[in-house]
């Protein structure tokens, strides 16, 4: 039988620059047997973070997508630096909105009056 360890095991993993912009990632690997590139020291609450972009450490250094929705509200969680990375555009993390943006943005240019209509005297009941 061998030895019982005091800490888990952590998995090497290291920072590399990234291409497009020169700043540190974090190398860190995945449940998926997989490498990914995260945001050093930066972990946001998990509930401020789309689900499919949720990175939770695990104990052996590992991480995996947490995509619990509604998640612990003290819940932490890391980004990929993708998203944070100042010379890479920006994903469309919610396509809904993306697409609502579009459709607003098209009203607005279809519209006879240039200016917004002013607001009622009286807001009605809505309650």
């Amino acid at each position: 039988m061998g030895l019982l360890e005091e800490q888990p095991r952590r998995l090497g993993g290291g920072q590399s620059r990234c291409p497009y912009c020169g700043l540190p990632q974090d190398r860190v690997a995945t449940l998926e047997q997989d490498w990914v590139l995260l945001e050093p020291d930066m972990n946001p609450l998990a509930h401020t973070v789309p689900a499919e972009h949720r990175w939770i450490e695990l104990s052996d250094g590992r991480v995996t997508v947490y995509g619990v929705c509604p998640p612990d509200q003290f819940q932490r969680c890391r980004i990929e630096h993708r998203l944070a990375c100042p010379a890479q555009p920006l994903p469309d993390l919610w396509p809904w909105l993306t697409s609502l943006r579009g459709e607003n943005a098209r009203q607005v240019e279809r519209r006879d009056d240039p200016e917004p209509p002013p607001p009622p005297e009286e807001w009605p009941d809505a309650g």
